[in-house]
């Protein structure tokens, strides 16, 4: 299992409830959400991985459970992981999730890759 199971429920609930329209993607040894074809939040092992505004990352890295999120070697700003401690109750799951969804109109597009044929 490269990602709760427990914790894609959880958000998966909490998506639905908010009436938010999305897709599951198994990406990045975990699994992500799409919302609007924009990655918006994931799921690594059992940490969430959150899309949130930039302008809030450093008052986002006060909280409990909060980390840079750090793929490459150096932090992506914009995006941290919440550990078990951030979410461990239903209303600090979405507060997390209620900040990517904010910045979710706000975020640029990945650019698809073009199928060579």
């Amino acid at each position: 299992m490269a990602y709760s199971e427990f914790l894609a429920d959880r958000i998966g609930r909490v998506l639905k409830e908010k009436g938010t329209i999305y897709e599951e993607k198994k990406m990045m040894g975990g699994l992500c959400y799409m919302v609007d074809d924009k990655m918006c939040l994931g799921i690594v092992h059992d940490e969430l991985m959150a899309r949130i505004n930039p302008d809030l990352y450093e008052e986002s890295l006060q909280k409990p459970g909060c980390k840079e999120m750090n793929f490459t070697g150096r932090p992506m700003k914009g995006y941290v992981f919440v550990d078990a401690e951030g979410i461990d109750t239903d209303d600090q799951l979405e507060y997390w999730i209620q900040l990517c969804l904010d910045f979710n109109p706000l975020a640029v597009k990945s650019k698809k890759k073009k199928k060579k044929k």
